[in-house]
């Protein structure tokens, strides 16, 4: 399809906005790259195959949110993703559960499903909350989401976060412990910091989850560091990190931030508009006004 292309930095372009339309030839994996609108079960249909290094995305679960009445095809959302992940590649699904009168457990359904057509459930992680505002009369505030971590075949990438340790130096420390209860110490050096646990914090709402007012216009925008501590460990510079239904921009955001390609579908044309505007401001704070 037509694009056009909206400036050059050295070597590289930042960012290809390619025309009004729904109707793809095959893309050009060369060119595979930009903010698009589409139903993305078409737009991946229309992707060579193999050829994404990382997914990060959210989808509209259990009608929590109005996404301008536009459906969800769950099943087949899984398997487009699934022909166009490359062998080690990896795919972050942040879920969560429709809790009114209990727990729908849809996102445990969604787990296995992509586990049944060949996706393997690398971990499960948590995105918590820090200032949830949702409370609830009868059980404790829900202040999470699921983080599912999918891998095709072996992850080829992981870049581990790290945090300072509380000590550190030489102390004796359990090893093996066995069903006995014994505890058998060695003296063992600990480290000045660790690999992050599986479980991370984010402040949400705006400074929070971005400083960008416009993504508020969006319904249900993660942080951007959540994408971004996700892109940063399972994927390298240059790699095309991929969002199939990318609402207000942030994982393209962030990839571009973080020198990776990146390509965003939308079958909304208001939420386009709205990643194409963030994309534009990130390239316009960094190089300056380009006319």
């Amino acid at each position: 399809m037509t694009q056009s292309k909206v400036r050059k930095h050295k070597t590289k372009s930042l960012a290809y906005f390619p025309a009004k339309s729904v109707v793809y030839e095959k893309q050009n994996s060369a060119r595979l790259e930009g903010l698009f609108t589409a139903d993305c079960v078409d737009f991946m249909a229309t992707m060579p195959d193999e050829c994404v290094d990382l997914v990060v995305t959210s989808p509209p679960y259990d009608n929590l949110r109005n996404y301008k009445g536009y459906s969800f095809e769950f099943e087949r959302i899984a398997e487009g993703l699934f022909k166009v992940i490359k062998e080690g590649g990896i795919l972050v699904w942040v879920v969560g559960d429709k809790i009114n009168g209990g727990r729908s457990l849809t996102s445990f359904r969604q787990g296995i499903y992509f586990q049944e057509i060949g996706f393997n459930m690398h971990d499960i992680m948590i995105y918590q909350k820090k200032n949830t505002p949702f409370m609830r009369s009868n059980a404790y505030t829900n202040a999470f989401e699921f983080m599912f971590v999918l891998s095709k075949g072996k992850p080829k990438t992981f870049n581990p976060l790290k945090e300072k340790t509380v000590r550190s130096g030489y102390e004796m420390v359990v090893f093996n412990k066995g069903a006995d209860g014994v505890n058998k110490k060695n003296l063992k050096e600990l480290k000045t910091e660790k690999t992050k646990t599986n479980i991370w914090k984010y402040a949400v709402g705006l400074g929070g989850t971005t400083s960008d007012k416009i993504a508020f216009k969006h319904p249900a925008t993660f942080p951007e560091k959540l994408a971004l501590d996700h892109i940063t460990s399972w994927s390298n510079e240059g790699d095309l990190v991929f969002d199939p239904m990318c609402g207000s921009g942030t994982t393209c955001k962030m990839a571009f931030l973080s020198k990776r390609k990146y390509l965003g579908v939308d079958i909304s044309q208001e939420y386009i508009n709205i990643a194409k505007k963030r994309l534009l401001e990130t390239q316009q704070d960094l190089w300056g006004d380009f006319r």
